[in-house]
């Protein structure tokens, strides 16, 4: 599927508020709503836009602390086994297969440390996890829901 400038410009502005009206994003990029919505229905439909979600900031909710795990997994543990491994712990928030020593790095949200070590602990106990290594997060200095340079 080729992607054109404006519809780059209209994914960006719905990454900023998936709630603006299609009437507000085609004054936007010089479109009627139809044409937007036209748009929007061919990039859902092709599989570029798969959804829209709600942001909820973490501290609102009380899960203020964090941390980027590295997991060392026992021999040919797969990236099924650590995916599905992760969907089983709620203050897991993302997990990845990774280049290096490590095979996987998670990424951790808690209350608080000690809510922050017993989702550790957890998740170390987990059969294929033979060690890890663990990174606090002290401040957040970046954080996008974009997928590349902003076109807005």
């Amino acid at each position: 599927m080729q992607i054109d400038a404006v519809d780059q410009r209209i994914i960006a502005l719905l990454v900023a508020d998936a709630r603006a009206s299609y009437a507000d994003i085609g004054s936007r990029v010089s479109l009627s709503a139809p044409a937007v919505k036209r748009r929007v229905d061919r990039l859902r439909s092709a599989g570029v836009i798969r959804g829209f979600t709600a942001v909820v900031d973490p501290a609102a909710v009380g899960w203020t602390t964090e941390a980027f795990v590295e997991l060392f997994c026992a021999g040919r543990t797969t990236p099924a086994q650590i995916g599905a491994a992760a969907r089983r712990h709620p203050e897991v928030v993302g997990a990845y297969t990774v280049s290096g020593e490590a095979d996987a790095l998670v990424h951790l949200r808690a209350a608080d440390i000690s809510h922050l070590e017993e989702a550790l602990e957890r998740l170390r106990a987990e059969s294929f996890v033979t060690s890890s290594r663990s990174t606090i997060v002290l401040s957040r200095l970046v954080e996008s829901p974009g997928v590349g340079p902003s076109t807005v």
